[in-house]
């Protein structure tokens, strides 16, 4: 397992956190994903052989969420 970490622009409003815990938990691959709001944070525990940082960083992005790193 491997942990991938993004910063996000700030978010305005906690269903963020929500939308983008929900999306990322449903990919196959992905173990864990938590958002801190108040840090504006992405932290995703993942399997590297399924998933890669980069499809977690553009499903993030798609959501609507430009990430800073």
């Amino acid at each position: 397992m491997k942990t991938a970490k993004f910063q996000l622009e700030p978010l305005t409003c906690p269903s963020c956190i929500k939308k983008i815990e929900t999306k990322l938990g449903k990919m196959d691959g992905v173990d864990e994903a938590k958002v801190l709001f108040n840090s504006s944070k992405v932290k995703a525990t993942y399997n590297e052989e399924a998933v890669s940082a980069d499809q977690l960083q553009e499903l993030i992005e798609k959501l609507g969420y430009p990430v800073l790193n």
